[in-house]
C-alpha cells in the first residue's frame, strides 16, 4: 500500500507544505495518495542548493560516491517488493512487469557504483617533431556541474534511475522533475538518497506545476539538461536550454530483422514481434516499429504476426 500522503526533497531532506498533487491507481481511477507540489519558490532554493553542492560533489572521493551507490543498491533491494507494488498502482504495470522495472533500477546503480572508481582520463604523446620531443598531454575527467533532468510516466523508476545513477558517479548535483502521473517512484529513490551521506544540495527531487518547470530549463546556473519524452517537447525544450549541454530522449525507431533461417520458429517469432510491438501500448522507447523479414518468410510471418497482434491487443 502507498502511504497517505508524500513530501518531495529540497536539498536532500523531505517537505510537505501541501498535499495538492493528487495520484490515481491507474486501474480503478481512484485517488490513492498525495505528493507535495514545489513552487516558484521552491524551485529556486533548489537550484541555488545544488549550486552550493558544486564543489563538495566534485570533492567527495569516488569510493565515496560508489558507497553512496551500493546503498542505494542495498536499500532497493531491501525494499523491491514495496516499490513494485507502488509501480503497480501508480503507472499500471502488471506485478510482473514492475519487478523487472525494480530490478532494473538495481542494475543501473550497481553499474554507476562500479563505474564511479572508473572515470580517467587519457595521455596524449605530443612528440609530433624534434621541437616537442618529451612533451606530453593529458586530460582530465571532471563533473559538468549541477544538472536537471525532466522525467516521463512510462518508466517512472528506470528513467529517472539512468539519470540520477550515473550524476552520482560522476558527482553532479542535480534537481529532479519526475512525471506529475507517477511521482511516487522517484520520491521512494529520494527516501533511500536521503539515507545516504550526500553533501547537502546534492539533489533535490521537486514534482512541479507546468507553469513553474521554466527553470528547470533555462536558468544557467544549470549546466545540463537531460530530458526523456517526446520529439515535439524534447526539441523545445532543446531550443529554450541556451548554453547548457543537452541530452535528448525522444523515443525510437527500433526494427527487429527476422532472417530466411527462422522458418521453423515462425510462430515464437510472431508472438515475439506482436509483444515487442503492443508490450505497456507502445509506451516504450524501444517498441518494435518495424519488421525487416526475410522474402522467403515474408507471407507466413505476415499471417502469424497478424493474429499474434489480435491476441495481444485483446489480451491487453
Amino acid at each position: 500500500m502507498l502511504a497517505e500522503r508524500y513530501p518531495y526533497y529540497l536539498a536532500n531532506r523531505p517537505r510537505q507544505p501541501n498535499a495538492e498533487l493528487a495520484v490515481t491507481d491507474k486501474y480503478s481511477g481512484e485517488i490513492v495518495t498525495r505528493v507535495a507540489l514545489a513552487d516558484a519558490g521552491a524551485v529556486e532554493e533548489a537550484i541555488a542548493a545544488a549550486v552550493r553542492a558544486t564543489g563538495p560533489m566534485r570533492r567527495l572521493a569516488p569510493y565515496a560516491r560508489q558507497e553512496v551507490l551500493e546503498h542505494c543498491v542495498r536499500r532497493f533491494r531491501e525494499r523491491a517488493e514495496e516499490f513494485a507494488l507502488a509501480l503497480c498502482i501508480e503507472a499500471g504495470k502488471p506485478l510482473r512487469d514492475a519487478r523487472g522495472e525494480v530490478t532494473r533500477l538495481i542494475d543501473t546503480f550497481k553499474a554507476a557504483a562500479e563505474e564511479a572508481v572508473r572515470i580517467e582520463g587519457e595521455v596524449l604523446n605530443l612528440e609530433v617533431s624534434p621541437r616537442a620531443a618529451g612533451y606530453r598531454g593529458f586530460t582530465q575527467r571532471v563533473p559538468v556541474g549541477p544538472c536537471s533532468f525532466i522525467t516521463p510516466f512510462n518508466f517512472p523508476l528506470n528513467l529517472v534511475a539512468h539519470k540520477v545513477a550515473p550524476a552520482i558517479a560522476a558527482g553532479c548535483p542535480f534537481v529532479l522533475k519526475p512525471s506529475d502521473r507517477t511521482p511516487v517512484s522517484a520520491m521512494l529513490m529520494a527516501e533511500v538518497l536521503a539515507e545516504t551521506a550526500l553533501p547537502e544540495g546534492a539533489f533535490s527531487v521537486l514534482p512541479t506545476r507546468l507553469a513553474d518547470v521554466g527553470p528547470f530549463i533555462e536558468d544557467d546556473r544549470l549546466k545540463l539538461l537531460s530530458f526523456t519524452g517526446s520529439e515535439k517537447v524534447g526539441w523545445e525544450l532543446k531550443a529554450r536550454a541556451g548554453r547548457k549541454k543537452v541530452v535528448l530522449e525522444l523515443g525510437g525507431n527500433a526494427a527487429c530483422v527476422v532472417d530466411g533461417d527462422q522458418g521453423e520458429r515462425l510462430d515464437f517469432v510472431a508472438d515475439r514481434v506482436a509483444h515487442g510491438a503492443f508490450f505497456q501500448a507502445g509506451q516504450s522507447c524501444i517498441s518494435v516499429q518495424r519488421v525487416l523479414v526475410h522474402e522467403s518468410l515474408y507471407g507466413a510471418l505476415h499471417r502469424d504476426a497478424a493474429l499474434s497482434c489480435l491476441e495481444e491487443g485483446a489480451m491487453g
